[in-house]
């Protein structure tokens, strides 16, 4: 079963927990469900690297808001890591296990019900970033962009909560899974491939990352994405770290796919 996370201070989490539990029995601080469980923290989710000391689950899923300083409206989906210093959670060159499977899931779902509900926000997935890192199970972050406006939005974010329920009490649907290099923090390529494609995506290495990534960074990765057995490139968007991406990945079985 998998345990649903929303921060108490984070108004759009807040907001879709609020939601969710109103049909759910709580026990303390946790509200079961029939297909999952939830529970509102009292701290911020991005350093919820210790949530497994007190909760027992197959996976994490993060609702969240999304903040970007362009202001472009969005509603996004992204695993966590950190390719460099943990700035905002998490730890230092830690890569979490993604949640590929539950993340194609729900995104194929939003981007379906975006014509009639979400005609104004970009639908994408992000790169991997912020924390936490450290969980040894599935995670994945579910947010709402971009601003106070939309995160205090009730109608809008029970909309996403709806769909997060409508995905979480069906089976999920497995698909091939590939590690994806290179691209902008919103890889537009990616989003594509997980909408339209075939694969689910595990973790997300930006070109802006690639200077970071080394031998020990790469490996981590690997493991991390145990599951993955491509690796996807956005062969324009890999900058003058192509070469060593490309001498990577020859020491792995992952079947190599440019985009």
């Amino acid at each position: 079963m998998e345990l649903l996370v929303a921060y108490q201070d984070d108004p759009a989490g807040h907001n879709m927990a609020k939601f969710l539990c109103k049909d759910m029995t709580q026990d303390g601080n946790i509200f079961h469900g029939k297909n999952y469980d939830l529970v509102i923290i009292p701290t911020p989710a991005i350093s919820a690297d210790w949530l497994e000391e007190k909760y027992d689950y197959d996976g994490f899923v993060f609702l969240s808001k999304h903040a970007a300083e362009s202001g472009v409206l969005a509603l996004t989906c992204h695993c966590t890591g950190n390719f460099t210093e943990a700035k905002f959670g998490g730890n230092d060159r830690q890569i979490a296990i993604p949640h590929p499977h539950l993340q194609k899931a729900y995104l194929q779902t939003l981007k379906e019900k975006s014509v009639s509900l979400f005609q104004n926000f970009q639908i994408t997935i992000e790169a991997t970033h912020h924390g936490p890192t450290a969980l040894t199970k599935p995670s994945i972050f579910i947010e709402i962009g971009t601003t106070e406006k939309q995160w205090n939005d009730v109608s809008l974010c029970n909309s996403i909560a709806t769909l997060v329920h409508q995905v979480m009490i069906q089976p999920v649907k497995e698909n091939p899974v590939a590690i994806c290099f290179g691209g902008t923090h919103y890889p537009s390529k990616f989003t594509d491939e997980l909408l339209d494609g075939k694969h689910a995506l595990g973790t997300v290495i930006p070109k802006h990352a690639l200077d970071n990534l080394d031998e020990e960074l790469f490996s981590h990765i690997l493991s991390q994405n145990s599951m993955a057995k491509t690796a996807l490139l956005d062969w324009n968007g890999l900058g003058p770290n192509k070469s060593k991406v490309i001498d990577l990945l020859k020491t792995t079985n992952l079947e190599v796919i440019k985009l």
